[in-house]
This record gives C-alpha cells, sequence and structure tokens, in this order.
C-alpha cells in the first residue's frame, strides 16, 4: 500500500469513527472500491476472497455482468414509484416467486427485518379477521429474525432484547430442535411457530429433518400458522431455491431478503391463500417496497441462478468444502465441528478465537464472519468454483496449522 492509499484509509476510518454510529464495533481495516466475481478489491490496492458474501447477499458475486444490466436498464426508465400504480417488474417477480414456490401472494419490503415485521403482522391479522385472536408466537431459543422492535422480540436471544425493553409482547421461546417443548408450549392463544431451517446467527445449526416435519404435523393438526424465516437460507444458498424443499413440508408464510435482489436491498413475505388473509386493504404497505430497480434486479438473479445452474454449483461446491474441511478437522485437531448445508457453512473451531483466524484470513486475502467466540461462517456466492474454494480450504488449513 503506497503513502497515499494508507492516508485515505486512515481518514475514512477517522471519518468513520467520528461521524457513523458504533454500531458495528471495530471494523476489518478493508475500504471496497469496487469488486469483480467472488472476489473485493480494496482502496488498498488488494484483492480478497469475498467468502461471506456480504453475509449471504452477494450471491452472484460481484459486477455480474446480468445483474448490472437489469439494474442499470431499469435505473434509466424509472427507479421508484409509488404504489398507486402497477409496477411492471413488482408483478413479474411476485408472479415468479408464487410459480416458484408453495405461495400464493407476496409482499415486497425492503429488509429481512421488515419481511419478518410482515409476517408477524399478517399471522395476527389472519387470527383477527378470523374473530379468534391468538397473538401468541413460539420462536425457537438461539433464533435471530431481525433488529427492529418486534422481530427483537421474536429473536431467542436475551442479549438482543433488554437494552430495549420493553419489547413487543406475545412471543414464548422453546429449545431449537425439540419437538415437545413446541407441544407443551402451544396452547389455544397460539396463533403461530416462527422457526428458521438453519439459525445462522447462532453459528450456523440446522434444523433436524424430523424435527420440522413434526412441527408442520402439529401445526396442521392444530390450526397453527407456520412461519418459515428463510431471510438467510432462501435464494440458493442450501443448494434448493428455497430451504424448505429440502425438508419435504410447505409453510404457511415465509420470508425471503439478503440475495434476493443480490446487493439491492428488498425483502419478500410469501404465504399461502389461507394465510394471505391476514392483510386486507391499508393493513400493510411500503414506500419503498417492491419499487421497480429492486424488482428488476429479483428478476435478473433468479434469470441468472436458473440460466447457469447455479443451485447445482452449489451442491457440488459445498459438497467439496464440507468433505475438505472434515480432513482438515481430523489433520489439525483444530476444528470441533462442521454444519451446514450447501454454501451456507459454519466451521466451529476446538480451540483458538474466531476473530483471529478471521483476521488471519483477511491478511491472507480472504473475507469471512465469526460468530461468538468459536464460530467461522462462510456464505460465499453461489458462482464460487471449486478452484476458488480450494485456495480457500488451504488458507484456512495453514492459518489453523500456523503456517505465515
Amino acid at each position: 500500500m503506497d503513502e497515499k492509499q494508507e492516508n485515505k484509509l486512515e481518514q475514512i476510518i477517522k471519518y468513520d469513527e467520528e461521524y457513523y454510529m458504533p454500531v458495528f464495533g471495530q471494523r476489518i481495516p478493508l475500504v471496497a472500491d469496487h469488486g469483480k466475481g467472488v472476489y473485493l478489491y480494496g482502496t488498498d490496492g488488494k484483492k480478497y476472497m469475498d467468502m461471506i458474501g456480504g453475509i449471504a447477499v452477494n450471491i452472484l458475486g460481484h459486477g455480474n455482468s446480468r445483474l448490472v444490466r437489469a439494474i442499470s436498464s431499469q435505473a434509466k426508465k424509472v427507479i421508484h414509484c409509488c404504489n398507486y400504480y402497477y409496477n411492471e417488474p413488482q408483478t413479474m417477480l411476485a408472479k415468479k416467486l408464487v410459480d416458484m414456490s408453495f405461495a400464493d401472494k407476496v409482499f415486497f419490503a425492503n429488509s429481512g427485518a421488515e419481511a419478518n415485521e410482515g409476517a408477524i403482522k399478517l399471522a395476527r391479522g389472519y387470527w383477527s379477521k378470523k374473530g379468534t385472536p391468538k397473538p401468541k408466537i413460539i420462536t425457537a431459543k438461539m433464533s435471530f429474525h431481525g433488529r427492529t422492535l418486534a422481530t427483537i422480540a421474536a429473536t431467542g436471544q436475551e442479549k438482543f432484547r433488554v437494552p430495549f425493553a420493553p419489547v413487543m409482547p406475545g412471543f414464548e421461546y422453546v429449545p431449537f430442535n425439540d419437538i415437545e417443548a413446541i407441544k407443551n408450549t402451544a396452547d389455544a392463544q397460539t396463533g403461530a411457530i416462527m422457526l428458521e431451517l438453519i439459525q445462522g446467527e447462532s453459528g450456523v445449526h440446522p434444523a433436524d429433518f424430523d424435527y420440522i416435519q413434526e412441527v408442520r404435523k402439529f401445526c396442521t393438526q392444530n390450526k397453527i400458522l407456520l412461519i418459515i424465516d428463510e431471510v438467510q437460507t432462501g435464494v440458493g444458498h442450501t443448494g434448493t431455491f428455497f430451504a424448505y424443499e429440502q425438508f419435504g413440508i410447505q409453510p404457511d408464510i415465509l420470508t425471503l431478503a439478503k440475495g434476493l435482489a443480490g446487493g439491492v436491498p428488498i425483502g419478500a413475505v410469501l404465504a399461502n391463500k389461507m394465510a394471505a388473509t391476514g392483510f386486507g386493504v391499508g393493513d400493510h404497505g411500503s414506500t419503498f417496497g417492491g419499487n421497480p430497480l429492486a424488482c428488476a434486479a429479483g428478476l435478473a438473479v433468479i434469470e441468472e441462478i436458473e440460466s447457469k445452474n447455479l443451485l447445482g454449483n452449489v451442491m457440488n461446491v459445498g459438497g467439496y468444502i464440507q468433505k475438505k474441511l472434515s480432513n482438515i478437522a481430523k489433520k489439525t485437531k483444530k476444528i470441533a465441528e462442521v454444519r451446514g448445508k450447501g454454501l451456507l457453512i459454519g466451521i466451529e473451531l476446538d480451540s483458538g478465537s474466531a476473530a483471529d483466524v478471521k483476521m488471519k484470513l483477511f491478511e491472507k486475502g480472504f473475507l469471512v464472519s465469526s460468530i461468538g467466540s468459536n464460530v467461522i461462517r462462510i456464505a460465499p456466492p453461489l458462482n464460487l468454483s471449486k478452484l476458488q474454494a480450494i485456495k480457500f480450504t488451504s488458507a484456512l488449513q495453514d492459518v489453523l496449522e500456523g503456517k505465515e
């Protein structure tokens, strides 16, 4: 890094500390300048393999030509129009998601937290409109559903709720993968159960297949709505477009965000015909939700996934990474467990600091995230190649073995 680049980095860090609210803690000293494929290039002139993909957002990597063309073309026509009018990209993306899924209706928001707010509101609206309000929603301990006041209330981690009390009432938390806990907690006031199929923010913990089967059966038998939060698992990260496809069930309500528009902010609430009756005219809305730019980007993302068979690539490359990580665990004795599906993977360290491993990988040109004290999470673009996967796993092995 030359002196000019170093001064610029120092200036950005100084301004950030002075002007931006300190909610992200100590950031990694990287100022992104541009990206291409799975690589981000910093103002320091270095390139970094983006193995976290903007936290499961940049699923086509950076600078994808189809996505860039769609955004540029739509921006030249109209970036935003209000929901007083019809909006072709919004309509066509809604139709596409319905055609691909269990759903009959879609609503677009701007983020995962907004999508989950919408799902919670829709479930309560459904029972209210039936004349039998059932406000109670069961969620799982160690879940994460967002950072708004409603979604921190839904989140089964006390640390997110305590500083902002009082939060929205009506949520009860049960251990993940424990069907008996759900059965013992549900009552006549329970209107919905809300679950992730992989708890990404607590260390990438997948749900058991049989557990999800039993939850769906219990919800059907007891007329309880099943909400599946696929903000992180959706749009191909697990090897199918929706993770629920691998569990042999259909939810009543599902949420998407993160990778749906490849980096343009968007969220979506999908619902079957029954659950969708929870919203009527004026019950919900969004100024920016479903804007033409975001929806055009969403259509381009889906077209790219389908035309390039990226789901097949996720299965192949993800399977290779998990196999390689298992071999590294045996060789180094530094990995306790490898968890996840497809390219959403958690690497639990047997010893050492995940934050230290993250920084050492950064120094070698690889971007990952750390969760808690001992988990490394990766969620790279769906078009990650096997050769790139080899480079990453080799670098990780070197870090774990203490090689410079």
